[in-house]
This record gives C-alpha cells, sequence and structure tokens, in this order.
C-alpha cells in the first residue's frame, strides 16, 4: 500500500489511510471490519487534533506581540516553543501508530494469533493491532493492544482452546478471526 505523505512544520503527516476491500460492496462489514474502520477513525481523529493544534500553536507564535517587559515576551514564545515541541512528538508518535495500524489487513484470518487477529476470549475481545485502549462495536467491548504489551506478547502464536495467564487471571481462546 502507497502512503502519500507530505512535509509541513517539520513533521510527515499522512493524507489518507485506509484498507483496501476485497469484498462485495453489497455485502456488510464483518465485525472484524467495524472494529478495523472504528480504530482507523480513532487515529485519524487523534492525528487531524494534533496537527491543528500544532498549526495553531505556530500561529499563536507568530503572533505573539512585544510587550514592554521583554522578559514576559520572551517566557511566553518559550513556553510556545515547548508546547510546539511537544505536540511535534505527540504527532510523530501518532503518524507511526497510524502507518503500523495501516498495514493490517482485516480480512485477514488465520489459525493461531499474529498482528490484526481479533481474538475473542473467555474473559472478552481483544484486538491485537497497535495500543488504543476501549472502545465499543456492536454493543460488545474491544480493547485494541499491541503485540509488544506483555498480554499481547503471551497470546501471539495462540490457537482456539489454548489458554494464557496474566497477573493471575486465566484467559481461554474461544475463537480467532
Amino acid at each position: 500500500m502507497i502512503i502519500p505523505e507530505f512535509f509541513y512544520l517539520g513533521v510527515y503527516f499522512v493524507r489518507s489511510i485506509s484498507f483496501r476491500s476485497v469484498r462485495d460492496k453489497n455485502q456488510p462489514m464483518t465485525f472484524k471490519e467495524k472494529i478495523y474502520e472504528k480504530y482507523l477513525q480513532v487515529i485519524s481523529d487523534k492525528v487531524s487534533l494534533l496537527q491543528n493544534n500544532l498549526v495553531e500553536l505556530k500561529e499563536s507564535g507568530a503572533n505573539e506581540t512585544k510587550s514592554t517587559a521583554g522578559d514576559k515576551y520572551e517566557t511566553a514564545l518559550a513556553m510556545i516553543h515547548i508546547e510546539q515541541e511537544n505536540t511535534s512528538q505527540q504527532l510523530k508518535e501518532a503518524m507511526k501508530q497510524k502507518i503500523l495500524f495501516s498495514k493490517i489487513d482485516p480480512h485477514v484470518s488465520t489459525s493461531k494469533i499474529i498482528n490484526g487477529s481479533l481474538i475473542k476470549t473467555d474473559k472478552g475481545y481483544f484486538f491485537l493491532s497497535v495500543a488504543l485502549g476501549k472502545t465499543i462495536v456492536d454493543g460488545l467491548s474491544i480493547i485494541a493492544l499491541s503485540p509488544d504489551s506483555p498480554l499481547g506478547q503471551k497470546l501471539i502464536g495462540l490457537r482456539v482452546n489454548d489458554s494464557l495467564e496474566m497477573n493471575g487471571v486465566r484467559y481461554i481462546i474461544e475463537n480467532i478471526e
């Protein structure tokens, strides 16, 4: 998949990322596709918000006028610059997440757990992708977690009916998509 990018304010921005649909457009989306689309929207919203914040901070710095108290002006500019750096770093991390997430094909289903698997356990659903937290799809809670997380590492390679224990909690794999 080619990801179009452009350079602005020293940061690469991804313009758009979406998965290629191999399903018939007349067919309803699968549960896994709905989850994928929901989390893709979450990441896209986060990137857009951070991009807007960065633009506003740049404008704030440009609009900051010198006051009679020179130290106050310099302090305000320094604070804006620090906030720009922090926002820029957050944006870079969100962009990395979006790029990693875009590499997942929601149509792939395997018999063992890999990155991109939707895992149904006796304790709930996990989407092994990037750490995006909890969301609700079709009235069910799903937790997107990274394969690099402690639980993600233990899930990789497991199959239906396998189990694992994490922090004293036992999980039984009921289904893998």
